[in-house]
């Protein structure tokens, strides 16, 4: 009986690594979203005494080459590179998804051309064509949302279609279809269901990589437009200081790699737990 409450206590109990990746997605989340309640300077407006100033009571975590505060700056910055995160992931997720799922359970025809589509993305590497889209049109958070989520759409369809084969070829969908279920109420009341939970895992491990694309592609001039700001636009533009301000980039930097690694921890550990039941 001891041996069983053990294991069940450990079934519940999270790593440490993992109460550390809540709390600072919880503490960034909040505080991007509650940014214009706090008392800090506002993101856009100079302060031209203090160009590149260090760390201070004024400014918390310094100034930029204009003056502006880094802490607000980076805290708006998280607002939008979260948005373009979320975004991103709630697209790629319903429409690879749907195609996965659709590809899996039907095959044939469908499959055949969903995989054509999947391969075609494919075919293009995923920062080039992000970058073609944002090209043709213009930089903005709808472009960067949009060609970021086609970009992530194959994976997303290829893990649906994988859980899908699987689950069509289970007793309890095969006797669903035997009394006459039709397709949409097998699919959704029966197959949907079963792969929500790993979907949704993986989905925070693609919203990583989708952060680190994004701010790759804000680094390189394809981001958000200024004056907006997100973590790696704030990197791109304090590169031309970095030996002179170190801050200016560390801060922003630090936070994106904070939040990747977190969302990575999630991931793995709740896809590590999946497996183990």
């Amino acid at each position: 009986m001891q041996s069983l409450r053990s294991r069940a206590v450990a079934r519940t109990t999270l790593p440490l690594g993992q109460w550390l990746s809540i709390g600072w997605l919880a503490l960034i989340v909040s505080l991007a979203v509650l940014v214009d309640l706090l008392p800090i300077p506002a993101a856009d407006t100079p302060d031209y005494s203090a160009y590149l100033a260090s760390p201070s009571l004024s400014h918390l975590l310094g100034t930029d080459e204009l003056g502006r505060d880094i802490l607000s700056r980076s805290l708006h910055g998280a607002r939008v590179s979260l948005t373009i995160a979320g975004s991103t992931i709630c697209l790629g997720l319903i429409v690879g998804t749907t195609l996965g799922v659709l590809a899996g359970y039907f095959r044939g025809r469908i499959d055949t051309v969903v995989g054509v589509l999947t391969d075609t993305v494919l075919a293009f590497p995923v920062l080039i064509l992000i970058m073609t889209v944002v090209a043709v049109r213009g930089a903005s958070v709808e472009a960067l949302v949009v060609g970021l989520a086609v970009g992530t759409m194959p994976a997303f369809i290829r893990m649906a279609r994988a859980h899908t084969l699987t689950l069509a070829r289970r007793d309890f969908v095969s006797a669903a279809r035997s009394i006459g279920a039709r397709h949409p109420r097998v699919i959704i009341g029966d197959v949907l269901p079963m792969i929500a939970g790993p979907m949704l895992v993986y989905s925070l491990v693609v919203a990583a990589i989708v952060m680190m694309a994004e701010g790759s592609l804000s680094f390189l001039g394809y981001g958000v437009p200024p004056p907006a700001a997100s973590w790696g636009s704030m990197i791109a533009s304090g590169r031309p200081v970095l030996q002179q301000a170190p801050h200016v980039v560390v801060f922003p930097a630090l936070m994106l790699i904070f939040t990747v690694m977190a969302m990575n921890v999630l991931g793995d550990g709740y896809e590590r737990k999946r497996q183990a039941r």
